[in-house]
């Protein structure tokens, strides 16, 4: 009778393939480099048509027989120049970034507290609210605007940009609120008994054990909800009529198109300069953001 072969490794076989299946060059080209080629260009040309828009002169904007409309020969700052000096910009700039913090500053501080109190309270009906919180996220604002835009008219902040900060946090509250509480709940509840025991209140846990190990959802949560603020259109329109209080997105839209008279190389320079912000906070913040998306304390 033949002995059996008793080694751990008889009979197993590796049929994972890993990372081989990228060893030639054909199958990185085609699985790896090709779509990352698309994608990046599919980001990155509306920033590189605006930016070539905002530099070229007027009489080539149109004439695509003697000019490609690709790249720019004689290269121009009059659009950028007439828009910083001779428009109200400067002005529309400021208010967005004013609506931007203030209604992101709001809208965080009443989202840690209700995600904190359904994550880790745990009150009976918790899972319910958190619910129908991120249900009131999915109401479109093209519904709400209306009666927001009664209410604003009988609390008299119409044409103001308080009237923007405080509709703003009726779609960021609920949004930021279910982040967060994803984000909370990964942190391990023993931390939190542990103070408890040591005799820290509630609010004490919150503050100095909870949130600095959220930092990275809360930037995470910030940056979205800054974002989303930055560029809301709606209610800028509806609730601000006054040039002087109109955000970015409202104004260029509104004072640099004239009938059917677009004023092509101003509309790109403001929609570029509008950008950036964003650009540079993510850009700050990328590392932060990417870690919130995968977890935060490990058990």
């Amino acid at each position: 009778m033949a002995k059996k072969n008793l080694s751990p490794t008889a009979g197993t076989r590796d049929d994972t393939e890993g990372m081989d299946q990228f060893n030639t060059v054909t199958r990185r080209i085609l699985v790896v480099y090709l779509p990352l080629a698309v994608f990046i260009f599919v980001l990155l040309f509306p920033f590189y048509w605006m930016a070539i828009t905002a530099i070229k002169p007027d009489h080539q904007l149109t004439n695509y027989d003697r000019y490609s409309p690709f790249w720019v020969v004689e290269p121009t700052l009059d659009h950028i120049r007439y828009l910083l000096f001779e428009t109200s910009y400067p002005g529309w700039l400021w208010n967005t970034m004013l609506v931007a913090f203030a209604s992101t500053f709001l809208s965080l501080f009443a989202s840690v507290l209700a995600a904190y109190a359904i994550e880790r309270i745990r009150f009976t009906g918790a899972r319910t609210t958190g619910l129908l919180i991120f249900l009131a996220y999915l109401v479109p604002p093209s519904i709400l605007f209306i009666p927001l835009a009664f209410i604003v008219f009988q609390v008299g902040i119409f044409d103001s940009r308080l009237a923007l900060i405080l509709t703003y946090p009726t779609f960021l509250i609920p949004f930021c609120t279910w982040l967060l509480m994803g984000y909370f709940r990964t942190i391990p509840f023993e931390l939190e008994e542990s103070a408890l025991v040591d005799g820290a209140s509630r609010f004490q846990i919150l503050t100095k054990v909870i949130l600095p190990l959220a930092v990275p959802g809360l930037i995470s949560a910030g940056i979205f909800a800054f974002t989303l603020s930055w560029n809301e259109f709606i209610y800028a329109l509806t609730f601000i009529s006054s040039s002087e209080n109109k955000t970015v997105p409202v104004g260029v839209l509104t004072e640099l198109v004239r009938g059917d008279i677009y004023e092509w190389g101003a509309l790109m320079s403001g929609a570029l300069l509008g950008s950036l912000p964003v650009v540079i906070l993510y850009s700050f913040f990328v590392d932060y953001y990417v870690s919130s998306m995968t977890g935060a304390v490990k058990e």
